[in-house]
């Protein structure tokens, strides 16, 4: 028998053959930049990133199983044409080494041939974050409060013990306000250096004494390597409050999964996407446990592919991300906060809030609920985690002694006992003013079809990644393994989407309608 075509075994509208088209059209310079020029390939890089995608696509993640699928499957046999099947060795190895410089010029491109073939709007785009839980032991958190008063123990341990040793042997030994690594190995060469001089043997083993030398030198190694840990363990942390040992990129945060059903906090990453047309167009991944941090970085890439109409979540509304959507031309939709809660009658008879208050602008007061006035009292600065200066009005109520409406009119704890305090409200006017425009504009004929198609777009897209194709656990460690691996999540679903539009004949559809009751 003559050798067999595997292509006439694979329907004319399968998935593969859409897969293969469009990636033929790509570029691969970068990817075969990527290897040395010394040796031999075995398998072409872009067979070897044709074989990952369509795994991807096909919720088949793992190595091993994407050799085993490249033996076995008559789709996986067509994308690899005469060639060998590669080992799962080789795939890892391609994944974790040579897609992680260039896997983001691959998904631009693929982005950029959707936006060729008019599937995209390029106008407005939708925006929301997941959390996906990390590759790493569940247990291995490192808290920064637990570090940081473990820190402190062994600081007050170091400068109570240290100055009796050193006046001990009579030794040199600065010691300042932070016994530092370097303060601490300088103390362990002087003594190294009194061991030589006076030819003090070491003992050790069961029923040894050792000497006053080697019991202060030991104590003062012991010291040295925790405060090595604590410096590499803060360093880990940064502006973080918590990591994993297993894989110091991840957060510990809280999961919709719960396999405990208690809450429990477990090391992970914030995946944030952008999405247009029911195309993923954009995404990031970060260790941040916030979505409002997460939403700059984003826009800053979205807005050089021309995108003007963010639409996003209360999870990103800040002062920060409504004055860089000013600034940088973009029309922003981004529900506040309070929207759904400021249309419950709980909310509008609480007489303690300020949305509840008239509000002079001559004098620039507001009146509580007995009629007294609370005046701007002074103002403060501070700073978001990203360096953005915040300026806030403090109002106070001079007048609060003896109102009865006292207890409903001032909420939380405090130490100061309620006969004692006085009503303050804190507010920003800049951020004021942009959630009353940002109000307006998404209860505008716009904005609601923005926000139904947000709800139906990006959340479907999670719905799909994590349910229909089963993703909800990275099997690499590191931000930048994380997100290669993501990319390729993202070029998978895009593929899927385009092959499913197809099916369904509604290429080039942006936008779902809004349906009347």
């Amino acid at each position: 028998m003559l050798p067999m075509d595997i292509g006439d075994l694979i329907p004319p509208d399968d998935s593969v053959r859409l897969l293969s088209a469009a990636l033929e059209r790509m570029d691969y310079k970068t990817l075969y930049a990527a290897y040395s020029r010394m040796g031999r390939i075995e398998t072409s890089p872009k067979r070897l990133f044709k074989i990952l995608v369509y795994g991807y696509m096909n919720g088949i993640y793992s190595s091993r199983k994407l050799e085993q699928a490249c033996r076995r499957d008559v789709n996986f046999m067509y994308l690899l044409g005469r060639e060998k099947a590669p080992d799962h060795a080789t795939i890892a190895r391609f994944r974790s080494q040579r897609l992680k410089e260039v896997i983001d010029d691959l998904f631009a491109q693929l982005v950029r041939l959707l936006a060729d073939v008019r599937e995209l709007s390029l106008s407005s785009v939708f925006i929301d974050g997941t959390k996906l839980e990390a590759n790493a032991n569940r247990y291995s958190f490192v808290w920064k409060k637990s570090t940081q008063k473990h820190e402190q123990k062994l600081q007050e341990a170091m400068k109570r013990e240290l100055p009796a040793l050193v006046k001990e042997f009579n030794l040199r030994w600065y010691l300042g306000e932070t016994i530092k690594v370097q303060h601490l190995k300088k103390l362990r060469k002087r003594l190294k250096t009194l061991q030589q001089q006076e030819g003090i043997l070491f003992v050790y083993g069961r029923g040894q004494r050792k000497s006053p030398l080697q019991r202060a030198l030991e104590t003062v190694e012991e010291y040295l390597v925790r405060q090595k840990r604590y410096d590499d363990y803060n360093h880990s942390l940064g502006d973080r409050n918590s990591f994993s040992k297993t894989d110091r990129d991840a957060t510990f945060m809280r999961m919709k999964e719960d396999h405990m059903k208690n809450g429990q906090l477990k090391p992970g990453y914030n995946a944030t996407v952008a999405v247009d047309a029911e195309y993923i167009v954009a995404a990031r991944i970060s260790p941040e446990r916030s979505d409002s941090q997460t939403l700059i970085p984003l826009l800053q890439e979205l807005k050089k592919r021309g995108y003007t109409k963010p639409v996003a979540d209360a999870g990103f509304e800040s002062e920060e991300n409504y004055t860089w959507c000013e600034e940088n031309g973009q029309t922003a939709f981004i529900k506040p906060a309070n929207y759904e809660q400021a249309k419950t009658k709980r909310y509008k008879s609480d007489i303690g809030k300020r949305e509840n208050m008239p509000y002079d602008a001559d004098s620039d007061s507001y009146r509580c609920h007995k009629g007294h006035p609370i005046r701007a009292a002074y103002e403060k600065k501070t700073k978001s985690k990203a360096g953005y200066t915040i300026v806030t009005t403090v109002y106070t109520c001079t007048e609060c002694a003896g109102c009865l409406h006292k207890a409903q009119c001032i909420k939380g704890t405090s130490k100061i006992p309620l006969e004692d305090r006085n009503k303050n409200l804190y507010v920003s006017k800049p951020f004021l003013r942009q959630r009353q425009e940002m109000q307006a504009r998404i209860q505008s004929p716009e904005g609601i079809l923005l926000r139904m198609n947000r709800s139906i777009q990006v959340e479907g897209a999670f719905g799909v990644l994590k349910q229909d194709m089963n993703f909800r656990r990275f099997l690499l460690r590191g931000t930048i393994q994380v997100t290669t691996e993501f990319l390729l999540l993202c070029m998978g679903y895009n593929l899927n989407k385009l092959h499913n539009k197809i099916q369904s004949s509604r290429c080039g559809s942006h936008l779902h309608r809004l349906k009347a009751a």
